[in-house]
Parts: C-alpha cells; sequence; structure tokens
C-alpha cells in the first residue's frame, strides 16, 4: 500500500481529528495484505501527528489488526469457555489439518490466514468461527472443512474468471 493511499484514508477520516484505531482499521481492510506495514505506520504517524510507538502500541493492543501480511481470507477459531466446551478443539484441529498450518500462519497460496481469538461474540452459537466478516456458529469439523472448500473453490474460480 502506498504513502498516497494511506493519505488518502487517513484524509478522508479527517487527518489529526480522526480516531487512530479507526484509520488503522481503514488502512488494513485497504491493504491488499489486511496488515499495517512499516510504511503505512511511519504515515499514519505523520499525518496524525502522533509517535510511531503510539501507532505500534495500538495496532499491536488490538488482535483485529495485524503488522505481519495476512492472506485473503481471514479466518478465526473462538477460543472462550462455551466454544471450547461445545468442541473449539475439533474445528481447531480439523481446519489446521485443512489448510496445512497452525494458528499464526498463512497457506502457501496466501489464500488463507488462521488466528485464535478469545471471543467472537457468538456465544449463543458454539463452537464458532469468523471468516472474514462474517460468524458460522453450531459447526462440526466437518462443517467447518465444508466451507474452507467451498471458499478456496470460489477463490479459485475468481481468479480463473
Amino acid at each position: 500500500m502506498s504513502t498516497a493511499e494511506v493519505y488518502e484514508i487517513v484524509h478522508r477520516l479527517g487527518l489529526e481529528k480522526a480516531p487512530l484505531l479507526q484509520v488503522l482499521l481503514a488502512v488494513q481492510e485497504a491493504s491488499p495484505h489486511k496488515y499495517i506495514s512499516e510504511e503505512a505506520v511511519n504515515e499514519i504517524a505523520r499525518l496524525q501527528k502522533v509517535s510511531r510507538c503510539r501507532v505500534y502500541s495500538t495496532a499491536s493492543f488490538y488482535s483485529e489488526i495485524s503488522l505481519k501480511p495476512r492472506g485473503f481470507h481471514l479466518i478465526r477459531v473462538c477460543s472462550n469457555a462455551p466454544c471450547e466446551n461445545a468442541g473449539r478443539g475439533e474445528i481447531q484441529k480439523a481446519v489446521q489439518e485443512e489448510l496445512g498450518i497452525s494458528i499464526g500462519e498463512t497457506t502457501q497460496d496466501g489464500i488463507f490466514s488462521l488466528e485464535s481469538v478469545n471471543c467472537l461474540g457468538a456465544c449463543y452459537k458454539s463452537p464458532a468461527i469468523k471468516i472474514d466478516h462474517e460468524v458460522y456458529g453450531d459447526l462440526t469439523p466437518e462443517g467447518a472443512v465444508a466451507i474452507i472448500r467451498r471458499m478456496r473453490e470460489v477463490f479459485k474460480n475468481e481468479r480463473t474468471a
């Protein structure tokens, strides 16, 4: 992501007046790899007239924000007590086996990144995962794998179309 693109986002949100978290989320969403790059950190700090340390500390505090590149689709596995009791471990194991990665990693093809989060706010449909902006609940290991396979197929079809 270029500094011009970061400037445009920060300018649209209100330069020095926009909340830093809102800026970070907007820049990350616009980034092709869904993360805040070193260049973006520097530009955000310059434009908002805050220290790089403040940008980094804010970015590293929130699990929604990443300082390293992610896959096209972000899969988050809920690890709270209701999900744990409802079978989160089996869901996570099935997803990891399907993707060939562990928590905190990205598939070699760059399609998926896998993360664990403390809560998705979906206890009523435990166990749950969140892929991008959609929560999937009441999952079985087979159901979670089926969702990932469909998403992979859609991704590949869109790339070849």
